[in-house]
């Protein structure tokens, strides 16, 4: 080709030729006149002479492409139908080839200056080497004047997959490129679907463009052009040309022939395209019927610059809103309009992401009939590809990288896709909670009720109830009658007779990590094998007859500790701490093995807390993140199931978790602050977010509707979570130290023929206990029951408690309304059946002399209690008798019990025909001065029976100070959880008369108990003078808000008082008071008045309280304060009670075996 006479281009722009390469181009673009199109091949392997002949792809042979001699075959897609650089293009549907330039002579003697890079050579970052002002002029925009067809030769050009060609326009391209040297063109991007163009001219109105044929291609078809190198553009009609297709540069029409020079482009390699052959089908996810209009530069920069910021999450999901059925063919788009925003400033894309596995399911059906949830569908292969952060394929990548809202021309039509729709996936479902919480409706709820909780330990009827394992052992697996734990050993052991059955030493330097009887072909065959992970990502199978390794894998997880096995029907998934999930499909004999090997291999995210398998998923937790995965035997499933984790940030790191067959839409998680949140199988949302308790949570576990929780101070709860808010059913001290696994065996329903809950404790003990708790249900269901076979009645019963600051009998005379009190109280209680007197320091606790004789001299062991006890509590207690003679006649009282105990003192009356109706009287004395040796703070708890009902009644004093509410609580646990009476030993009392599965030696064994006391718990936040204003001005509910107990209720699932009951308090704060006055505290400390004087009950029901009243006693610095309580107490009839006990006895095997049944 000879050079051109002159140096303008066609245009008659000025060329800046740079470089030989670039002057070839020149010349070669002059040659052509108006029929130029491409020099060359847009990539050629070799700089050596072109053949003397081109080829003739086309039945015109006026227009002929050159010839490419030593082109791949798999490159060929790259080039039909289009020229790369040019924006006016042949309007001939059936061209296939590249677009017709010159007819040129061979030109062995001039071979462009040009170093070609091999087909697979990586995409180079600037695409055409070329400075932006060094451009020969039929680069520059103003020389795109004249197109031969360019709306109708844009469709030509059929991209095979989403993932487009990188060029560079030099209409568009950044002057940053100027400092690079000339290169040869680069490979294509797969992003990139051109070069952009220097925009330096006005953009004129661009011809029309086809709207209606820019589809998204679904993937198999694009696969299918790709490899067969086809290119379908018969679908194109020139009449529905959008203006759009043309460059904004370009003045060329519709129906001019002629185009300008064509760009040289080197073809993308094809190995590059073709591994992601599934991730195109991310195109096929919404109707788009035409070009979006061109950018302006710099807002395409803005919007990827927000896009960037916001991350690339996003990115993958917009194009899936643009989904529907498509085109079956799709045609070429100008090269200058969509990926200037994609390589603005010169910055290309990143590389294209790594394809799925080649199994991943290539449906075109956007809504696969078997899909269940539009989440789903977003993070299946099917719609969405996760592990691509930011590139999807470049037609939705005009919607989603620009803007980040869908325009409404580019929405797609309504479909038949089930509420939530796909655009509104990332803000409905709990994947969007990965930083904040869910979108679904969280409630944090209140703490589970612990009124009615049991405490007794449910122990099996049959076979041991513990085994010491004798060494540090972590992991647990149960099936059935056997039990197997490892560490430095691997042992198993007989539930039935605690025998020993298998021991296997691990080595030096090597334990076992991960433990699970190996799935049988039949139930029969169940627990014949182990599995055994160990810390060096060893498999191991032992064989428990023989007490022999039968097979191992040395290396199954290359050297990294295996954490856990999990089973899924027959087959078996292994999991190790670098994030390695191994699955093991089950061989011809219908189980697994380790000769075979893994079936597949995935990745999950390292820093494992947590992971249980639900369902055909493996929900998985990294600290507070939740995602849900689900591996597969075949691989053709998208194995991330969520796009984003599930989190819930007001709880802690997920440690524990279960899943209740009662409720198998539920998931539970237990947290390591007590928390546990519930998420929906369904739609992955969080249910609730439940406080169970202070303690962390090592272990969930579920039989029936109970869920079981182990923590880590080593007691075990059982919840029913069925009940708003949750019922604590049970709790007790399982294991010294804290629970680490609690297992529900579901084949001892078949096996042992009884349902069974296995514990490890910290302290190597493993204990087994009953999962359907017979006795509590036994328990319950006589006590709903005894309607039927007992007698009630009401008794009336007054209760006074006050602290008299060592005041004695004869203090009370210097005041008439103090000389009136308990004549009043007394006249004014409607004549009760038992009256009990509590008073606090009754002795100066101030006085160190007399405190510190009191603590040293020892206690007499001989006499009555008449003479152990001091002068200053008879002399209250012969008080007190004189007042009952006095001021309730016509009723005759007997003196049933008074107890002493440094200052505290309780004196209980009984009417005369009440007295023959008590048994079983006890009392003892609980202190908690100087950390329980000194009774100056402590309890004394006196209990007896009334006819068959248990009272129970405690007078204490707590802990002063305004900054003593945790020593306060500390004590009410002491006192609540001290056995301080003798046992009950009749299994039938211990039903008839006494609670949860109490034998009556502690507090809360007792059908009814009234605590009542110097509590000393104050009002916290607020100053001694807004106290006394608030007072004052009468406004007592904005100071109970305050008060340390009522707050403790409310927020501390821990407080054992919660499982009392107050009647409201209407009455001033009965402390401190200067003595003698009506004032509050006046000295130089000027205490804050507080309610520390209380009475709380607890009943079941069976208690209730008629007043909640103060007195004005002001001989002290306390107000008494006093109630009126109402006890419903029975008799039992032991014929009708017989009767329902063999009733109950019935019902409950019809409900084992209904259980059994289930289980089975």
């Amino acid at each position: 080709m000879d050079p051109p006479a002159s140096k303008d281009g066609p245009d008659g722009s000025s060329l800046k030729p740079v470089s030989s390469l670039l002057a070839k181009f020149e010349n070669m673009n002059k040659a052509g006149d108006t029929q130029q199109s491409s020099t060359s091949s847009a990539r050629t392997t070799s700089p050596a002479p072109k053949p003397d002949r081109l080829r003739d792809p086309s039945p015109s042979g006026a227009r002929e492409p050159p010839a490419i001699p030593t082109r791949p075959r798999a490159l060929q897609p790259q080039y039909t139908g289009v020229s790369v650089a040019s924006t006016g293009y042949s309007s001939s549907p059936i061209r296939c080839v590249p677009p017709p330039v010159s007819s040129l002579g061979p030109r062995p003697a001039q071979p462009p200056s040009l170093n070609v890079q091999p087909p697979q050579s990586p995409p180079s970052r600037n695409v055409d080497g070329v400075a932006v002002g060094e451009r020969p002029s039929f680069l520059q925009a103003d020389s795109l004047v004249k197109a031969a067809s360019p709306a109708t030769a844009s469709k030509q050009f059929k991209i095979p997959s989403p993932i487009t060609p990188a060029t560079s326009d030099p209409q568009k391209s950044p002057r940053l490129a100027a400092t690079q040297p000339p290169s040869p063109p680069p490979p294509r991007r797969s992003g990139e679907l051109q070069r952009p163009r220097d925009v330096e001219k006005p953009r004129p109105v661009p011809p029309p463009v086809n709207r209606a044929e820019k589809p998204v291609i679904p993937s198999r078809s694009s696969v299918q052009i790709e490899r067969s190198q086809a290119l379908d553009i018969k679908t194109r009609t020139p009449e529905r040309i959008s203006p759009f297709s043309s460059p904004p540069s370009s003045n060329g029409t519709p129906d001019e022939d002629d185009s300008p020079p064509m760009l040289p482009a080197r073809p993308r390699a094809q190995q590059q395209r073709e591994p992601n052959p599934e991730g195109l089908q991310r195109s096929r996810t919404f109707h788009v019927g035409f070009v979006p209009p061109p950018l302006h530069p710099s807002v395409a920069r803005q919007r990827r610059g927000r896009e960037e910021e916001n991350g690339s999450a996003r990115a993958p999901l917009r194009p899936h809103l643009t989904g529907g059925n498509q085109p079956p063919a799709l045609p070429a788009r100008p090269q200058s309009i969509i990926e200037t925003s994609r390589t603005l400033n010169g910055m290309m894309m990143a590389p294209p992401p790594r394809p799925p596995k080649p199994g991943v399911n290539t449906n075109l059906d956007p809504n696969p009939p078997g899909s269940i949830s539009q989440k789903r569908i977003v993070s299946t292969p099917t719609q969405y590809q996760p592990s691509i952060p930011s590139r999807t394929h470049v037609r939705s990548m005009t919607v989603d990288r620009t803007s980040n809202r869908v325009p409404n021309e580019f929405r797609a039509p309504p479909t038949p896709i089930s509420a939530p729709t796909i655009d509104r996936i990332p803000e409905a479902v709990p994947v969007t909670s990965s930083r904040t919480a869910n979108a679904g409706p969280t409630v944090t709820m209140a703490y589970p009720d612990a009124t009615n909780t049991n405490r007794s330990k449910p122990y099996i009827s049959k076979g041991v109830h513990e085994i010491y394992t004798k060494y540090d052992t972590r992991m647990l697996d149960v099936c059935g009658e056997l039990v197997c734990t490892t560490g430095g050993f691997t042992r198993v052991w007989s539930l039935l007779d605690g025998e020993l059955l298998m021991s296997l030493s691990m080595g030096e330097g090597q334990k076992g990590t991960a433990v699970m009887f190996k799935p049988g072909a039949h139930v029969d065959d169940e627990g014949t094998k182990v599995w055994i992970g160990n810390n060096h990502g060893e498999l191991l199978e032992a064989d428990i007859g023989t007490q022999r390794i039968t097979d191992s894998l040395p290396n199954a997880h290359g050297r990294y500790e295996i954490i856990r096995i999990y089973r899924h029907f027959n087959e078996v998934w292994t999991l190790d701490e670098s994030g390695a999930l191994n699955v093991w499909d089950p061989d011809e004999s219908h189980t697994p093995t380790l000769s075979n090997g893994p079936s597949q291999s995935f990745r999950v995210p390292r820093g494992h807390t947590f992971s249980m398998v639900v369902g055909d998923e493996l929900w998985y937790a990294t600290g507070k993140d939740i995602r849900v995965f689900k591996p597969t035997v075949d691989g053709k499933t998208q194995f991330q199931v969520l796009l984003r984790a599930l989190c819930q940030q007001d709880a802690g790191e997920v440690i524990s978790g279960t899943l209740l067959a009662s409720d198998p839409d539920r998931v539970y998680f237990g947290h390591s602050d007590g928390k546990v949140s519930v998420y929906s199988r369904q739609d992955y949302t969080c249910q609730c977010v439940m406080n169970v308790s202070q303690y962390k949570i090592n272990s969930l576990a579920a039989a029936g509707s109970y869920l079981w929780a182990g923590y880590n101070n080593g007691k075990v709860a059982v919840y029913d979570v069925t009940q708003t808010p949750w019922i604590v059913k049970k709790e007790w001290v399982a294991h010294e130290n804290p629970v680490i696994k609690l297992m529900a065996d579901c084949s001892s329903s078949y096996r042992l023929d009884r349902s069974l809950v296995v514990s490890l404790g910290a302290d190597n003990m493993v204990r087994t206990w009953d999962a359907l708790l017979q006795e509590d249900w036994l328990e319950g269901e006589m006590k709903r029951k005894d309607v039927e076979y007992c007698e009630f009645q009401n008794l009336k019963v007054l209760i006074m408690t006050w602290n008299a600051g060592a005041s004695t009998p004869h203090s009370l005379r210097y005041s008439e309304s103090d000389a009136n009190f308990f004549r009043d109280l007394l006249q004014t209680s409607d004549s009760p059946d038992i009256i009990i007197f509590g008073f606090q320091e009754l002795v100066d606790l101030e006085d160190k002399t007399a405190t510190a004789k009191r603590f040293l001299k020892p206690k007499k062991k001989e006499g009555s209690d008449q003479e152990r006890m001091s002068h200053q509590y008879r002399d209250w207690r012969d008080f007190l008798i004189r007042s009952l003679d006095d001021y309730m006649q016509g009723d005759l009282y007997h003196l049933l019990h008074t107890s002493p105990l440094v200052g505290l003192f309780t004196c209980i009356f009984v009417k005369a025909d009440l007295r023959g109706r008590i048994s079983n009287l006890s009392s003892n004395e609980v202190k908690r001065g100087l950390g329980g040796l000194h009774g100056n703070k402590g309890a004394i708890v006196v209990r007896f029976l009334v006819d068959d009902t248990s009272l129970c009644f405690i007078n204490c004093h707590l802990a002063a100070g305004q900054s003593g509410a945790n020593q306060r609580h500390n004590d009410v646990a002491a006192i609540l959880d001290a056995s301080v009476f003798p046992s009950e030993r009749d299994p039938a009392v211990r039903i008839d008369s006494y609670v949860g599965g109490g034998d009556g030696t502690m507090i809360l064994d007792h059908e009814l108990c009234v605590l009542n006391g110097d509590l000393n718990y104050r009002i916290d936040t607020m100053s001694r003078d807004t106290v006394v204003t608030a007072v004052k001005q009468g406004n007592l509910t904005k100071l109970l808000e305050r008060d340390q107990l009522l707050v403790a209720k409310r927020r501390n699932p821990g407080f054992r008082l919660r499982a009392f009951d107050e009647l409201p308090i209407t009455f001033a704060p009965t402390y401190k008071y200067d003595v003698g006055t009506d004032n509050y505290d006046t000295s130089e400390k000027k205490r804050s008045p507080a309610w520390c004087d209380r009475l709380l009950y607890r009943g079941r029901g069976r208690i209730e309280q008629l007043d909640y009243r103060r007195h004005e006693v002001r001989v002290s610095d306390h107000r008494p304060v006093s109630g009126r309580f109402r006890f419903l107490v029975k008799r039992i009839d032991p014929k009708r009670r017989a009767q329902a006990w063999m009733e109950c006895q019935q019902l409950w095997e019809d409900l084992r075996a209904k259980e059994a049944h289930a289980e089975k």
